[in-house]
């Protein structure tokens, strides 16, 4: 991870993404249907469920939608049935990339994955082509914006709580958990009285890929035509951005 910092990759994205709000809850919507259903509505004792709810309060979906995509679920009745996929491909000059997907229809997702893919400059590849190039880790990123604490004491503070490894920029302190780790490490953290900025279960690649800035547009182009996918819930890849 020495060297990766994940808060640049987000912060490049934010802008993209604020414009895509609505669609943004609607994913997180059926991801916490999903869950819900899964799982029942008890957040406590439903962990696919915090995590999901977890993440569309990290990008500000309001209460009313959580709480109306999780009374779907548990309403009596018939409702839909999503199927988690993950395919993996390479991007322009060799990125690796998985796309996460919760899909009602496995045919029309392969194809516009597919479709994302080959207009630009990627393809896809067989399940565990690019898949052992990333690490399942926790991932938790507080800004250092009028916070009063100096790097070695954030180190200790991340290390009590049961965090794996912290790396530190001007703007932020990036915190790595086992995926074991990560709730519990995340709780620790709000306990203490720290703003999480980001707190996510994330596939976190094991070495990074730099693009020539051609390549980079025709990336940055895939990843928007995979984003504006109904069905996309989460990409990763190795580029620097």
């Amino acid at each position: 991870m020495a060297g990766h910092s994940k808060w640049n990759n987000i912060k490049q994205r934010k802008g993209a993404q604020d414009a895509k709000r609505g669609k943004i809850f609607q994913k997180h919507s059926k991801e916490i249907y999903q869950a819900a259903k899964d799982g029942g509505a008890d957040p406590d004792m439903n962990a696919s469920l915090r995590l999901a709810i977890d993440k569309a309060k990290a990008n500000n979906m309001p209460n009313d939608n959580i709480d109306r995509a999780i009374k779907r679920a548990t309403d009596a009745g018939q409702g839909d049935d999503y199927k988690e996929i993950i395919y993996e491909g390479y991007g322009p000059n060799g990125v690796a990339v998985l796309v996460h997907c919760l899909t009602d229809n496995v045919n029309r997702t392969a194809t516009n994955v597919r479709v994302a893919f080959d207009r630009n400059g990627g393809s896809l590849g067989e399940k565990g082509s690019v898949g052992y190039m990333f690490d399942r880790k926790g991932y938790i990123a507080i800004a250092r914006e009028g916070l009063d604490v100096d790097e070695d004491t954030m180190l200790m503070n991340v290390l009590e709580a049961g965090g794996e490894d912290m790396e530190t920029s001007d703007d932020v302190f990036e915190i790595y958990t086992e995926a074991h780790d990560f709730a519990a490490v995340r709780d620790a953290l709000r306990e203490a009285e720290f703003d999480l900025d980001q707190a996510e279960l994330s596939m976190i690649p094991q070495t990074t890929v730099e693009l020539p800035e051609d390549k980079l547009i025709q990336f940055e182009k895939m990843i928007d035509a995979l984003e504006d996918d109904d069905d996309v819930n989460d990409i990763y890849h190795n580029a620097e951005l």
